[in-house]
């Protein structure tokens, strides 16, 4: 699995996971129960992860609707 988007925001993920899913990009989204540690302050961010095979085609398609990948 390749990391795709890391990120604090909530709506970016939400956003993200529905287009993926759109597309038939199977999505796994870790980091979500780090919130016990920090105190539910959402400081830690989380991370939506992609299979290899599907890396390619699942940036093109969060780039072609303007989510902020960070590079």
């Amino acid at each position: 699995m390749k990391e795709l988007l890391r990120t604090n925001d909530m709506t970016a993920i939400a956003f993200a996971k529905a287009l993926l899913q759109g597309e038939d990009i199977e999505v796994f989204e870790m980091d979500v129960n780090m919130s016990i540690l920090d105190g539910s302050l959402g400081i830690l961010p989380r991370r939506l992860m992609v299979l290899d095979k599907d890396h390619f085609l699942a940036t093109s398609v969060l780039k072609a609707n303007e989510i902020d990948l960070g590079f």
